[in-house]
């Protein structure tokens, strides 16, 4: 007999309650290391503090750069330059991390998105006055920089100075800078708040009961197929209903990004990005190939293997996630999600668990899913002066497991890097993921050791088969179809419906002809946060996890020292280039053989699972 609504709604809402009593008390970040709160005076001292040294930097060295490295002090002015610039960025990171964070917690709430709002438009006011430095550097002759840098202290930034010449082909005239510089604010940023808290307030009808988008989408990994077709459909209508508001946030910011490419003379549509990753084009073209090349052999393989499980041809685009059948689901405590994470850290080197412990034991989490607070997860480094802050929406699934090992690794990442200092600690994307996919493969290796159980251990497998798959096929998929969007953003403005068709033609061709894409998943773009704070961002993630894989078979067999040369890569933070970083492990991404060596790691779990079907 079918549930009453009230009766579903009654029986979902007591199944939260009792996995939520499973999961046990949740932490809460604690961001007294940024300040006390919102009303501490001491965001207004460091505002009123940035805001005097900033116009005092701004009247000692603009339009003077070049003839400081002519003079006889030229290390050492320039020196004092740099080091006041790096102050300077310190303080306003600390500011702007402060914000962001406190608005993660609660993106609806008034007081709190007001504040994000202020500050930002503050930092932005005084950071206009720090905008002439980097391209006034990139003005100076060449020999006459090498020269200065070539001798200490100044030479410790050589690196940051380096990548800025990188910048120099694009950078424009001083004004029209400060012109995108100011009008951010009430660009780009203000699309990006309209998203967040617009997908913030939406609420899914599952049954009756208005969920959040976490909740819901942790539904789609409910052991019942109802509840995740519910889930689906209940994510598509609500979808629908604001597709006009995501088309246009879309529309635009791609447009926004047209024009800026445009006026930089940037040529392909990702190029921007791959510069900022230091990454040249043509690596990012040999992953891209070979991940869809691989398409057949990974998850095209994998999802007829699951639909097989479930006893059927295809499956609907709701079972792709779903839980193995028959298999036991149980909801993991907090703690034992802890002790898991940091006994895998610990095997592999004791100084990574210590680093990870600390985000337990001083209050650097925050876990509970809460309204309005920010979907999905993050590390943010702050500063170098503090130290970083985990966000999560912990549920109990295995998943959620996995998210913490990954995000503790990018944690652990940034508190290594933190001593190059507020310039060269942050780390290009394409290496940003290296801690975080690596922290995820121990995890999940000291796990499958420890699973004796035959069922349990083909659910393991497959589990993280999965997580690749999402990591890598998923995230070129998506890569593919921002391109198709900035591509034909070019042409003209794009309807919803055109928006979806790109999207189904490339979700379909990634996940491959067992996945049935059944009415509504045409609207998934839509939630996709990467798409509109990061574009291209999510090629990142495929080389993270190709790079993981390739640098886990050299750590099984390597000699007890790969554990320093692994701390010393985390620690270089953006002082090296990937190809100098990986070097030491005898990898090059630039060889297209790399990625097929990553690929492999993927291919040969599946062909284990194909195995146990024998």
């Amino acid at each position: 007999m079918r549930r009453s609504v009230n009766d579903a709604a009654s029986k979902s809402a007591a199944s939260r309650g009792r996995a939520d009593e499973a999961v046990g008390a949740l932490p809460e970040w604690d961001l007294t290391a940024l300040y006390r709160d919102m009303d501490d005076p001491a965001i207004g001292e460091d505002l009123q503090a940035a805001e005097t040294e900033a116009m005092a930097f701004e009247a000692a060295f603009k339009g003077r750069l070049e003839a400081v490295t002519r003079g006889p002090g030229a290390t050492a002015d320039l020196m004092d330059a740099v080091t006041r610039f790096e102050r300077l960025e310190d303080r306003l990171g600390r500011l702007a991390s402060y914000a962001g964070l406190v608005y993660a917690g609660d993106t609806t709430d008034p007081k709190r998105v007001k504040f994000y709002g202020d500050i930002q438009e503050k930092i932005t006011a005084i950071s206009s006055h720090l905008l002439f430095f980097t391209l006034e550097l990139n003005r100076i002759d060449d020999t006459l920089l090498d020269q200065a840098i070539s001798r200490e202290p100044l030479a410790r930034y050589r690196p940051w100075l380096e990548d800025i010449r990188k910048d120099k082909p694009f950078q424009l005239d001083d004004r029209i800078e400060k012109l995108f510089h100011e009008k951010a604010m009430t660009g780009r940023a203000a699309w990006n708040r309209l998203f967040d808290e617009t997908m913030a307030s939406l609420r899914f009808d599952v049954d009756g009961e208005k969920l959040p988008l976490e909740p819901t989408l942790n539904l789609l990994q409910d052991s019942a197929e109802e509840t995740r077709r519910k889930a689906s459909e209940a994510l598509a209508v609500t979808f629908k209903e604001n597709l006009r508001t995501f088309a246009l946030i879309t529309n635009t910011l791609a447009k926004d990004k047209e024009i800026s490419d445009r006026w930089r003379g940037f040529e392909d549509v990702a190029d921007s990005r791959h510069l900022a990753n230091r990454v040249e084009r043509e690596v990012v073209d040999a992953l891209v190939a070979a991940v869809r090349e691989a398409y057949p052999s990974l998850s095209h393989r994998y999802y007829r293997l699951k639909a097989k499980w479930f006893g059927m041809d295809t499956l609907p685009h709701w079972d792709r996630n779903a839980p193995l059948p028959k298999v036991e689901q149980r909801t993991i405590a907090w703690t034992e999600a802890r002790d898991t994470v940091l006994s895998a850290y610990g095997g592999f080197s004791p100084q990574l668990a210590d680093i990870a412990s600390r985000f337990f034991n001083e209050g650097w989490i925050d876990a509970p899913v809460r309204p309005g607070k920010a979907p999905g997860a993050f590390a943010h480094p702050t500063v170098p002066s503090a130290h970083p802050f985990v966000l999560l929406n912990y549920q109990g699934k295995p998943r959620d497991v996995m998210i913490l090992a990954h995000e503790l690794g990018h944690g652990v990442h940034q508190v290594l890097a933190a001593p190059n200092g507020a310039l060269m600690a942050p780390t290009p994307l394409t290496l940003a993921e290296t801690a975080s996919v690596f922290g995820e493969m121990l995890t999940f290796k000291a796990i499958l050791k420890g699973t004796t159980d035959p069922v349990q251990k083909k659910a393991l497998i497959a589990s993280k088969v999965e997580d690749m798959i999402n990591t890598v096929v998923r995230q070129i998929a998506f890569y593919s179809f921002e391109r198709k969007i900035h591509a034909a953003r070019r042409d003209g403005e794009l309807t919803a419906d055109d928006i979806c068709a790109a999207w189904m033609s490339v979700q379909g061709e990634s996940l491959g002809p067992a996945i049935e894409l059944k009415p509504g998943y045409e609207t998934f773009w839509a939630y996709i946060p990467h798409f509109i704070h990061s574009p291209f961002y999510v090629y990142a993630y495929a080389f993270g996890d190709c790079l993981v894989n390739s640098l886990y078979a050299v750590y099984e067999q390597a000699d007890s020292g790969f554990a320093e040369r692994y701390l010393a890569m985390l620690s270089a933070g953006g002082t090296k280039h990937h190809a100098e970083l990986l070097a030491p492990f005898g990898l090059d991404a630039r060889d297209p053989a790399f990625w097929q060596g990553g690929l492999g790691v993927i291919a040969r779990l599946i062909d284990e699972l194909e195995a146990m079907e024998g």
